[in-house]
């Protein structure tokens, strides 16, 4: 389960994982966000929040995500992860081979840091 929330005042999208991932938060994530990034080219930021990663719930899902991150990577200006979990701190040195937004690591604590980093910049 994948919950998400969204500010378009700020172009800024929460997700935050809360068990396995389904196919059908990708779907549900997308139907939101989607309409937003037609009228406005981009998100400003995303803010995955997370004590660890749950992984996904069959390999439907993976690929499902994996086609969430190919169309939608471009269409993020920043990317920030809050996590003090070892394998999510390392995500954003491999994300950054894949995905054109900028991505940067957070500790749990500093979730207002992270906001106040993706929101840095707005317009820009």
């Amino acid at each position: 389960m994948l919950r998400h929330t969204f500010d378009p005042e700020h172009g800024v999208l929460e997700l935050s994982p809360a068990g396995p991932l389904t196919a059908e938060d990708f779907t549900a994530v997308a139907a939101e966000i989607d309409p937003f990034i037609e009228t406005n080219g981009r998100l400003q930021g995303l803010m995955i929040t997370a004590a660890e990663f749950p992984g996904w719930n069959d390999f439907a899902t993976l690929v499902a995500h994996l086609r969430f991150v190919r169309d939608h990577h471009k269409h993020i200006r920043r990317v920030a992860v809050v996590s003090d979990d070892n394998v999510l701190k390392l995500l954003p040195h491999l994300a950054s081979h894949f995905v054109a937004a900028e991505v940067k690591h957070f500790p749990a604590s500093e979730s207002s840091a992270a906001q106040q980093w993706l929101r840095a910049g707005e317009g820009a």
